[in-house]
């Protein structure tokens, strides 16, 4: 006789599967998997590094860039170390408290990554749209106040979603199509009416990243008006280019981001390790960018670097 299909309330524990289909091929997706973690903690590690030592950046720009560094860490950090350990070791299983842990740790950290890179556009803004009052309104105590209240934000925002998942009863099987606990793919397992999850859902991630992301396009389109209003290209190149690192940032970071939101929510007919790959991506690739992408087009940091492994004792590059 068959089993019944069973109902779990309260499963102690889950398994990731990783990449569903790809299964095969786990030991090689690990190799840019892993690179790219070490690029990531590499990276980030040197920025916070520069930033902290450089008095030239402790300036409202690098300091909410150190923030997004600060949560890019923790982010990789949350999540690389159980996927290296499904695709080494086909170590799956993890606790349901730590599945929802992690959950919770990623979706409200990538909150933050969106609050922050928000602060930095407004910085910009600032900075050329009204460049004389930049210092008397971005203070260190405003700046300190922008990073706490997105901060709060996350925390606030997404401290329901562990609890309406953990309610949920679970059907049939505990196996997660993931590489990680990601808050659509612990609903889909469940059995019970997920209307109000869902819907919640949906809200938070309006009033993060679509809010952030429609308040940054506002915000470029008041810098690009002020700097249309320039006399000279001569005057007007310099003010675009000091944009250019942010909008590299928000290009990668919000592209994947959007793309695993709406393919995850509407997407039914794309292939599940389609959605998996990029949710990955947008794991992976903004925190081992960033960094990259700072260090290399922005004078100030790239100076410093050189200035740091001089004194260090390696010979700085002419």
């Amino acid at each position: 006789m068959a089993a019944p299909n069973r109902t779990t309330p309260h499963p102690s524990t889950f398994i990731l599967l990783g990449i569903p289909g790809l299964e095969a091929a786990h030991g090689w997706i690990s190799i840019p998997f892993c690179s790219a973690y070490i690029l990531s903690l590499l990276g980030n590690c040197l920025l916070l590094v520069v930033i902290k030592t450089e008095p030239s950046l402790h300036e409202p720009m690098y300091l909410f860039l150190s923030m997004l560094a600060l949560a890019d860490l923790v982010v990789s950090s949350t999540a690389l170390p159980k996927i290296l350990s499904i695709f080494w070791f086909k170590d799956g299983a993890i606790r349901m408290d730590a599945c929802l842990a992690q959950m919770y740790l990623l979706h409200s950290l990538t909150c933050m990554e969106s609050g922050f890179i928000l602060a930095m556009a407004f910085d910009r803004y600032v900075a050329i749209c009204n460049p004389l009052r930049h210092s008397a309104i971005l203070t260190h105590r405003t700046v300190a106040k922008i990073g706490l209240g997105v901060v709060l934000r996350g925390v606030v925002l997404l401290s329901p979603h562990p609890f309406l998942l953990k309610r949920l009863p679970y059907c049939g099987t505990d196996v997660i199509s993931h590489t990680y606990c990601e808050f659509m793919a612990l609903v889909k397992l469940a059995c019970g009416d997920t209307t109000v999850t869902r819907a919640y859902s949906l809200l938070v991630a309006f009033l993060t990243a679509g809010v952030d992301f429609i308040l940054i396009v506002l915000s470029y389109i008041l810098i690009l008006w002020t700097v249309c209003m320039l006399p000279s290209m001569e005057a007007q190149l310099p003010a675009l280019s000091t944009c250019g690192s942010h909008l590299c940032v928000i290009l990668v970071s919000y592209t994947p981001a959007f793309f695993s939101f709406l393919t995850h929510r509407f997407g039914s007919s794309v292939a599940p390790y389609i959605n998996v790959i990029v949710a990955n991506i947008y794991l992976l690739v903004p925190p081992m960018t960033n960094p990259i992408i700072y260090g290399v087009r922005t004078k100030k940091i790239r100076e410093s670097i050189l200035r740091l492994f001089s004194i260090r004792g390696l010979p700085a590059l002419s």
